[in-house]
């Protein structure tokens, strides 16, 4: 069971720097007030009796939490020993810059009971960070992994591809630069073009062009086999939903998607289907299996997959059936006597094959 999750968002709190694309606001849906005690432990309360759970963990999201004063955080962390102390909260999580993490920051948070930190990486590539207006280098990056690492913390890292100046060669050397650090848990985030961002007047005024939502989930599924080639677990891939991102007028342009990592994991399993498919008789029919968790990855939204089978090889799905026996990256392709297996791990290479995989 994952743990009960307990949200605080401080959005652009502590941040030293406007970078183009922020407006967290915007994006979090929340205007990032700091909470006072009692509205911490009165949240905390409200969650735990929401049901069962086997830990809890308060989570710090946005904004940049080891740059606020010391004294702003010793508020913030202060009233949660307590509940660290008995057990009621098992860990707790803050989002912070690379730059804003060094040796002495890391024993505090340990200290306090911090056990996780997201670093909100964006980019390993120098020339994209400052295009962006992040004010740190990815030698930051490198130094505040490090320091985590060594203090015992887990570490999470957050991408944005598709930056100012950013390519997919940059975004997939930004990756593998993320993984040799050995991460525990990545975000990736396509860049959108917020209203009300600096990124938006570079966008009206043709300085800046984001990825379509094709070429974003072409990038984005190479990011994640990589990642899990690596066995580092990707949480998140696309802005998670809300009433305000949703909002006409927010996101200007961008490969926005409310359903955007299961485009990403559909088109993985396409091309494996491509490949067990690749040498079947236009015309042929063929039943598909795979575990139940895959199903509608296989299908694609509005059976996108089915239909670009049936478009681009003459290959007909008769039905795709839930076998719990497969493996979550296991895909069977049954025509006539023939049966034939593949796995999404295991038989896709994009590293020979480039990121779009002629797709």
């Amino acid at each position: 069971m994952k743990p009960l999750i307990v949200p605080f968002f401080i959005s652009h709190k502590g941040c030293p720097h406007q970078c183009v694309f922020c407006n967290q606001a915007k994006i979090a849906g929340s205007s990032g007030d700091l909470p006072a005690a009692a509205e911490l432990l009165d949240k905390i309360a409200s969650y735990r009796a929401s049901g069962r759970h086997e830990s809890v963990e308060v989570a710090f999201y946005g904004g940049t939490f080891t740059g606020l004063p010391r004294p702003v955080m010793e508020r913030l962390l202060t009233p949660l020993q307590p509940l660290v102390a008995r057990g009621e909260i098992g860990s707790i999580r803050v989002s912070t810059r690379p730059d804003s993490v060094d040796a002495a920051m890391a024993e505090f948070l340990v200290q306090m009971g911090v056990r996780t930190v997201e670093l909100g990486v964006q980019s390993m590539d120098d020339d994209v960070l400052a295009l962006s207006g992040r004010g740190h280098t990815a030698a930051h990056t490198v130094n505040a992994c490090r320091v985590l690492q060594a203090a015992g913390m887990t570490v999470g890292m957050q991408l944005m591809p598709g930056l100012p100046g950013d390519t997919e060669e940059k975004a997939l050397a930004s990756l593998n630069g993320c993984l040799a650090l050995r991460p525990d848990f990545l975000r990736i985030y396509p860049s959108l073009v917020i209203n009300g961002t600096k990124l938006a007047t570079l966008y009206e005024t043709g300085q800046y062009m984001p990825l379509s939502l094709d070429k974003a989930v072409r990038l984005c599924k190479v990011m994640l086999h990589s990642a899990l080639a690596a066995d580092v677990k990707v949480i998140r891939i696309g802005l998670q939903p809300n009433a305000e991102l949703e909002a006409s007028g927010t996101v200007l342009v961008g490969p926005y998607h409310p359903a955007f990592r299961q485009l990403v994991e559909s088109a993985l399993c396409y091309d494996l289907l491509s490949r067990l498919t690749g040498d079947i008789a236009a015309a042929e029919t063929v039943t598909i299996a795979c575990a139940p968790s895959r199903v509608s990855d296989i299908i694609g939204q509005k059976q996108s997959n089915l239909k670009r089978l049936l478009r681009e090889r003459g290959v007909k799905v008769a039905a795709v059936m839930a076998d719990p026996t497969l493996s979550c990256g296991d895909i069977l392709v049954e025509y006539g006597q023939i049966k034939r297996k593949g796995n999404i791990m295991h038989d896709l290479d994009y590293r020979t094959e480039g990121t779009s995989l002629g797709r």
